[in-house]
């Protein structure tokens, strides 16, 4: 564990346990805090660790949970997705945590599934991710493909009549499943093969020279050319140099991220990405009350004005937020009472509506679209009228389109087939 993470750690360990000296000595609800603080996903998952350090903070001078403190544990699994796995037991079975918020990336989520399961542990997970998945022990707060990934294409389509597809993103489960989505929704919509183009890189890729210059002559047919990416961590960085050193700006081939927020943008030169795009559920560019206050709040815990907001953290914000309520209407932290009680509880997000938790255990969210500005901020473009439920399996690939996840009694199952009325999962 790093420096920062056990001095974390100790700090609000110290706070609980003074808040437990003046409330009667009461045991405190241990938060887990499983974000990588080392290695290749550093660069975003930090600030997760911060949010939710903000927000037990937060949740402590308001008197804690059920009159007792929340202490959050925080560990570093190092961007080392098995270590996603052992962090996970740790925090379950030896630190005894009654609640985890953590990871980024589809893998180390995984990572952690089946000892979720095995332990009956909770998580929230605060990123968009490909779907193809609904576990009783998580609740994703993130985007799904179809409040992220199938609006983005939409709007190049519909809005930039964009013809020639370039599906570019890091190689493992997210990037891979995503992309297998876009790639059959875009041929519902009448793409020939020959207009996509598919291209998959390490984590931490850093030499863009051919690729980018593969993206160039792709866009040159002619017809014109998006790059769709799932590229995560810090190859952003790089991939968008590149891109300005080959001199394609966003007027030639516009690239539409998904895993390029205000935070990645705060380590580079935005200027050149200007007009380059970013499909989320928040920016921290809306203008709303609620986010201001989140802003400045933000801004005082870190000690640092210069220090932006992103949609993970609105993520993270809404589930802990859901959470919270979820253990006081059970009296109980409880997984399976609390898992029930969290169906259907509502909670303000920050754009100004409510976000719902549905009986799949995703979200409903509006869907933003921002262009990048040249302070690193987002310019929303587009944006839906209504929140978008989030779809745990997708319509467009032939396994998935007969699938839903109902955690509610009768079904209680995550992929529950209808037309054979079976579940072939987890189920309880």
């Amino acid at each position: 564990m790093r420096n920062t993470s056990l001095l974390s750690r100790t700090i609000v360990t110290a706070a609980a346990c003074l808040f437990s000296l003046g409330a009667g000595a009461q045991e405190p609800i241990k938060v887990g805090v499983l974000h990588s603080l080392s290695g290749t996903m550093a660069i975003s998952e930090t600030t997760l660790k911060d949010t939710v350090l903000m927000m037990v903070e937060a949740q402590n001078e308001k008197g804690g949970v059920l009159g007792r403190p929340l202490e959050a544990v925080v560990v570093d699994p190092a961007s080392d997705w098995p270590l996603f796995a052992e962090r996970t037991r740790q925090l379950l079975a030896q630190d005894e945590v009654d609640v985890i918020f953590g990871a980024w990336t589809s893998v180390s989520r995984k990572a952690m599934l089946p000892v979720l399961e095995e332990l009956n542990g909770l998580l929230f997970y605060p990123v968009q991710y490909e779907g193809e998945e609904s576990s009783k022990n998580i609740f994703y707060t993130g985007a799904a493909p179809n409040q992220q990934a199938i609006p983005a294409v939409d709007y190049l389509m519909n809005d930039l009549g964009i013809e020639r597809w370039v599906l570019a993103g890091t190689d493992y489960v997210y990037p891979r499943t995503t992309n297998r989505i876009l790639e059959a929704y875009l041929k519902d919509q009448g793409v020939a093969d020959s207009d996509i183009m598919i291209n998959y890189t390490p984590f931490s890729h850093s030499d863009w020279q051919s690729i980018v210059a593969d993206i160039s002559r792709f866009g040159s047919a002619g017809k014109a050319t998006a790059v769709v990416s799932t590229i995560n961590g810090d190859a952003n960085v790089p991939f968008y140099r590149e891109l300005g050193n080959q001199g394609i700006s966003s007027l030639d081939i516009p690239v539409i991220a998904f895993s390029v927020g205000e935070e990645e943008l705060s380590g580079i030169d935005s200027r050149p990405l200007v007009g380059h795009m970013a499909a989320w559920n928040y920016f921290q560019s809306v203008d709303t009350p609620a986010n201001d206050a989140f802003i400045a709040q933000w801004h005082e815990f870190i000690g640092d004005t210069s220090r932006v907001t992103n949609d993970p953290m609105e993520a993270t914000y809404i589930g802990f937020n859901m959470w919270v309520r979820a253990v006081e209407k059970a009296g109980t932290t409880d997984v399976d009472a609390v898992e029930q009680a969290m169906i259907g509880i509502e909670t303000p997000n920050l754009s100004g509506g409510m976000a719902v938790m549905n009986k799949n255990h995703h979200l409903s969210k509006p869907v933003l679209i921002g262009e990048i500005q040249s302070d690193g901020q987002f310019q929303v473009v587009s944006e839906t009228d209504e929140l978008v439920p989030g779809d745990a399996w997708s319509d467009f690939l032939p396994g998935s389109r007969d699938l839903m996840s109902d955690w509610t009694a009768p079904v209680r199952c995550g992929n529950f087939n209808t037309v054979t009325e079976t579940c072939s999962g987890q189920s309880n």
